[in-house]
C-alpha cells in the first residue's frame, strides 16, 4: 500500500491521442489534503483531472488511491467505480430538475454511508444556495450553479473531489467569502481534493501544496509559501507575475550589486560562485520606502490596491521596479516624483537565476 493517499507517478496526460502534460509525478500525502493546480488556459489542467476520474485513459505511469490502483498501462477501473467526483466548470446540472433535487441526486448516492460529518442542510447553508434551491438551473446566475454543483458533489463524500476552476463565475465580492466557506467544508469532511484553478491567490490559500503547469510539465511542485518567494524557473517567475528579474553581479556569500540600486544583502537561495552574472527576483514587498534615502527613483505608475499602493519606479538605466507602500503612508507620491528607497538594501532571502 502506498504511504500516500494518493499517488500520480510518471503519467503522461492525454485527450483524443494528444499528450497535453509529460511525465508527471505529485501525491497527496495524507487524507483530506487540498492541492491546487495552476496554469494558463489549454495547458492540460482539466486533462489532468478527467483523466484521474477515470474519463481518459494513461498509456505510462500509474495514478493509485488509498493503495488502489485506478489507471495503469494495463488496468483502468471505470468512473463509476472510483468514487471520485469531479465538478466541471461548466454548469453540469441536470436543466429538467429543481436545484435542490440536482442536489438531492448527489445525496442519494451517499445515503449507506456511515460517516457523514456534514448534513445536506450545513452545505446548504454554507454554500449560501437556499434560496435557489427551488429554482431550475436556467433561472440561477453561472455563479450560483457552480456553487449548486459543488454542493451535488460535496454532498456524495467522494474519496477524492475533483475541482475545476469551482469558482470562476463567482462575483469577485463573494469570492473571497466563498473560498473561506468552501475550505471549512472540505476541512471538516476531510475530503482529499485537487482543485484546477487560474487564480494564484486562490491556490495560495485554498492548497496545502500547489502545482504549475507550464509547456506540458509540472514546472514546480510545493507548498504556496515556497512557490511564491521561492519559484523555481524563471517560468515560474514569469507566470505568476509577481515581481520582475534584474540583472546583477555576485559579490560575495551574502551579497550582490546591481548598477542601479547598489549592494543588496541577504542569503541566497542558491548559491553562486563570486563574479556570476545573475537575474535577481525583486517582489514589491522587497524593497522599504524612504523619503530621506539617497537612492532616488522616479515614480511612472501607481496602482491603488485597497490596504496598499503598488508603485511602479524607472531606474536610470530604464528597468522598472515595482515597490509596495502601505496605503497609510503619510505621503502620497505622484506620477514623476522621486521616490527614495531605505538602504542598505537586504532581503529576507535572494532569488536569483
Amino acid at each position: 500500500m502506498s504511504k500516500n493517499f494518493l499517488k500520480v507517478k510518471n503519467v503522461d496526460f492525454r485527450i483524443g491521442g494528444k499528450t497535453k502534460v509529460k511525465n508527471v509525478s505529485f501525491s497527496i500525502e495524507k487524507e483530506g489534503d487540498i492541492i491546487c493546480l495552476l496554469g494558463p488556459s489549454g495547458i492540460g489542467k482539466t486533462t489532468i483531472l478527467r483523466t484521474i476520474a477515470g474519463l481518459e485513459k494513461i498509456n505510462k505511469g500509474i495514478i493509485e488511491l488509498n493503495g488502489k490502483i485506478l489507471s495503469s498501462n494495463k488496468i483502468n477501473v471505470e468512473p463509476e467505480n472510483r468514487n471520485v467526483s469531479l465538478a466541471f466548470q461548466e454548469n453540469s446540472l441536470f436543466p429538467h430538475y429543481s436545484v435542490e433535487k440536482n442536489i438531492l441526486l448527489g445525496a442519494e448516492k451517499n445515503k449507506d454511508k456511515k460517516d457523514k460529518k456534514l448534513s445536506l442542510s450545513e452545505i446548504i447553508k454554507l454554500l449560501d444556495i437556499s434560496k435557489i434551491l427551488k429554482k431550475y438551473p436556467h433561472e440561477i446566475s453561472a455563479g450560483e450553479a457552480q456553487r449548486a454543483s459543488l454542493a451535488r458533489s460535496l454532498i456524495t463524500k467522494p474519496d477524492l473531489l475533483l475541482l475545476d476552476e469551482p469558482l470562476s463565475n463567482v462575483d469577485q465580492s463573494f469570492k473571497e467569502e466563498i473560498q473561506v466557506r468552501l475550505k471549512k467544508i472540505l476541512n471538516k469532511l476531510k475530503i482529499s481534493t485537487i482543485i484546477v484553478t487560474h487564480d494564484s491567490y486562490e491556490a495560495f490559500y485554498l492548497g496545502s501544496k500547489c502545482g504549475i503547469i507550464l509547456n506540458q510539465k509540472l514546472k514546480q511542485f510545493d507548498d504556496p509559501y515556497k512557490v511564491y518567494h521561492f519559484p523555481n524557473s524563471i517560468e515560474v517567475v514569469n507566470f505568476l507575475n509577481r515581481g520582475i528579474l534584474i540583472p546583477a553581479v555576485v559579490t560575495g556569500e551574502n551579497s550582490l550589486e546591481n548598477d542601479d540600486l547598489g549592494t543588496i544583502q541577504g542569503n541566497f537561495i542558491n548559491n553562486f560562485p563570486k563574479g556570476s552574472n545573475v537575474k535577481l527576483l525583486l517582489q514589491p514587498e522587497d524593497l522599504e520606502h524612504d523619503d530621506n534615502s539617497n537612492l532616488k527613483l522616479e515614480v511612472v505608475d501607481r496602482k491603488f490596491r485597497g490596504t496598499n499602493f503598488i508603485y511602479t519606479l524607472k531606474t536610470l538605466n530604464n528597468i522598472f521596479i515595482p515597490v509596495l507602500v502601505n496605503t497609510h503612508h503619510h505621503e502620497i507620491h505622484q506620477i514623476n516624483d522621486k521616490f527614495g528607497i531605505k538602504r542598505p538594501i537586504k532581503l529576507e532571502h535572494i532569488v536569483c537565476f
